[in-house]
Order: structure tokens, then C-alpha cells, then sequence
């Protein structure tokens, strides 16, 4: 299935934990190898909505929050690097 277009993508996700340097599962510098950075964090959430909203979302558990979703892909960074990702 596809998600609609206007899904919710938590910006404070992004600057709250995506691009910010965690002590465990950090994401940052992963995300830092393809030219996204906190000083970015709008360009990540477009490419987000540009490159992997429109493909193919698997449905996962549902909890308190809602209805969980995983999309894999690729996504293509600022440096014109591409990166294997995995959203939930």
C-alpha cells in the first residue's frame, strides 16, 4: 500500500533524533554520510516526502501512538550519495 501524501512526518523527529549525535542508535552520522545535517533538516524531510513517501509501505503493529508503517528504499542526499533506509 501507499501512504497519503500529507503523512505526518514528525519534524521534531528529525531535529529531536534523526540528526542529532545519540549515545545509542545514532542515525546522525549515517544520515551525515549523504549531506543531511541539523543545519538541513528541511531539505531531509523533503527528499523524506519526495523519495520515500510514494513507494511501497508495509504495515506494522499498531500501538498507543497508532498504526505503524515500515518503507525501505533509497534515499539520495545533498552530496548525491544514496543510502539504503529503512522508515517506521
Amino acid at each position: 500500500m501507499k501512504l497519503p501524501e500529507y503523512s505526518l512526518i514528525a519534524r521534531d523527529k528529525l531535529t529531536r533524533y534523526l540528526l542529532v549525535s545519540q549515545a545509542r542508535g545514532d542515525k546522525s552520522a549515517y544520515l551525515a554520510q549523504v549531506g543531511y545535517t541539523l543545519e538541513n533538516a528541511e531539505l531531509l524531510l523533503r527528499d523524506l516526502r519526495l523519495q520515500i513517501l510514494p513507494l511501497e509501505a508495509q504495515s506494522l503493529e499498531s500501538n498507543q501512538f497508532g498504526q505503524n508503517y515500515e518503507i525501505r528504499g533509497t534515499l539520495t542526499g545533498p552530496n548525491g550519495s544514496t543510502l539504503s533506509v529503512r522508515t517506521i
